[in-house]
């Protein structure tokens, strides 16, 4: 097996184990989703569809390169829970807590890198 498709299949697996923990942790991710958003849960199960529908579709040939992009786009709509996260000092009462340094690497060094990892699978074909 070739490292591009080590790097497909290692995306869309993340991809999906993350959008199943929207269902089995939802207090994790309702908690990060900033207050003037409404509908947390609904916003939360979503999430999780996407996350799970998009990690299947970047390993399906025909979907690939929408989903790539579709994941960039989701990606993006994520910032504003990061920077919630930093906005009320990186540390959820009874929950998550990181030091503020952590949260400010996630957000400009690792967010960053998980965009290019999308965009780096959507040109991929046997």
């Amino acid at each position: 097996m070739d490292l591009k498709k080590v790097n497909l299949f290692l995306l869309g697996g993340f991809y999906i184990v993350a959008g199943f923990n929207h269902f089995i942790n939802p207090e994790f991710y309702l908690a990060l989703i900033p207050p003037y958003l409404p509908f947390h849960e609904l916003i939360n199960v979503l999430s999780g569809v996407i996350e799970v529908g998009l990690g299947i579709g970047v390993l399906v040939e025909k979907s690939r390169k929408w989903s790539s992009y579709l994941l960039v786009a989701m990606l993006i709509a994520f910032i504003p829970a990061h920077v919630y996260f930093l906005q009320i000092g990186s540390c959820i009462d009874g929950g998550l807590c990181a030091p503020q340094w952590v949260s400010w690497v996630r957000l400009i060094i690792i967010h960053p890198l998980l965009i290019w990892w999308a965009l780096s699978v959507r040109n991929y074909s046997k």
